[in-house]
């Protein structure tokens, strides 16, 4: 009930951080989340802090937006946050930025919660979704590339 992608980009783990960490960017980078916006008076990311993004499931709909938790938070080294179903937590997504050479590896990952609900969903649809998920965190992370790599 988990996966995870590693795309090598030729830019600072800072940079690709900034961009990542940043949520107001995820439409630019996404198949399925076409924007997300802070809560609360956040302004930035920073660990404990909401937001919420506008989902368009499998690229398709149907549509809705999601409130998630920032979970993890080291500039440059990691950026993490869990969806969010009222108090329950759904879905993890992580960044990892890994210094590698002449730039960072980056790697997107996803684990759902254990739950008994997630169980029946991982049984009835996980294989399917596995390849959704791998499929945009790959589309994702050569979106960042092209930018981290542009500017």
């Amino acid at each position: 009930m988990r996966d995870e992608v590693t795309v090598h980009m030729n830019a600072p783990a800072e940079k690709v951080w900034e961009l990542v960490s940043d949520v107001r960017n995820t439409g630019r980078f996404s198949p399925e989340t076409l924007e997300a916006e802070w809560l609360d008076g956040a302004t930035g990311p920073a660990l404990g802090a909401r937001f919420r993004g506008h989902v368009k499931r499998n690229g398709r709909g149907p549509m809705y937006w999601t409130v998630c938790k920032v979970t993890a938070c080291v500039p440059g080294r990691e950026f993490g946050f869990t969806v969010m179903a009222g108090s329950l937590r759904v879905n993890n997504w992580h960044y990892r930025f890994t210094p590698n050479g002449d730039g960072t590896d980056v790697t997107e990952s996803f684990a759902l919660e254990q739950s008994l609900g997630t169980r029946i969903y991982w049984a009835i649809a996980g294989r399917a979704r596995r390849r959704t998920n791998v499929r945009g965190m790959t589309e994702t992370l050569q979106r960042i590339k092209a930018v981290a790599e542009a500017e």
